[in-house]
């Protein structure tokens, strides 16, 4: 690990420890790009840890400071997400598939930064899943079920109840309002890449699977 320190933090408010990690991609054409915006006082934006295309992991910002990463969206009702969340940027354009070395690199920070915080689960999210309308990373190219088979985010490995309505389940994972098409698309981007068209059996079957998932896991803390 290697440290860039970033000057683009604050503190956390209203005495907000980190109960969420937020994964990003950058897309820059580099990582020395990437991180000199990231460092940059007047970007005013900024992640805890960048990590490279090769697997360097790079702190930028202290973890018990407030990153500037997520901006504006709200997850399970947290509507500053920076001062709740760990930001992990990935150095990648969002049209590339990520490295196996730098998931590598992901999985064992995650693992630190989860054991550090006491971060479930169900608190790794992606940074289209706090704002569905505006944000599309880390991406459709992303393996969230790989992360899962290790214990580091959710996956279902099967269906749930289709007769469920898909907002009822959106809701209860923790999407924000948002338009219905932007929390599909959201929704889809994590756990359907493939899915398109129009709201689908599938989408909601899906969707209640995570919601039962994300229910019975937070049940267990």
């Amino acid at each position: 690990m290697i440290d860039y320190p970033s000057p683009n933090f604050s503190e956390r408010r209203g005495e907000a420890t980190p109960s969420l990690i937020v994964i990003h991609y950058t897309a820059m054409a580099s990582c020395a790009e990437a991180r000199a915006r990231l460092c940059a006082p007047e970007h005013e934006v900024s992640a805890h840890w960048l990590i490279s295309e090769t697997g360097e992991a790079e702190a930028l910002v202290p973890e018990a400071a407030r990153a500037w990463h997520a901006g504006a969206g709200a997850w399970a009702g947290i509507g500053d997400v920076n001062s709740a969340s760990i930001g992990i940027e990935l150095a990648n354009t969002g049209s590339q598939p990520f490295s196996e070395p730098q998931m590598a690199a992901l999985e064992e920070l995650l693992r630190a930064i989860m054991a550090r915080w006491g971060i479930g689960p169900t608190g790794v999210i992606a940074h289209s899943d706090m704002a569905p309308a505006r944000k599309g990373d880390p991406g459709a190219r992303f393996d969230w079920r790989r992360l899962a088979l290790m214990g580091l985010s959710v996956w279902p490995e099967a269906a749930g109840d289709a007769s469920r309505s898909l907002a009822d389940s959106l809701d209860a994972i923790g999407y924000p309002a948002a338009p219905e098409a932007a929390r599909l698309a959201a929704f889809r981007l994590r756990f359907r890449p493939m899915a398109q068209g129009p709201e689908t059996a599938e989408d909601r079957a899906c969707a209640d699977a995570v919601a039962t998932l994300m229910q019975a896991a937070e049940a267990r803390v």
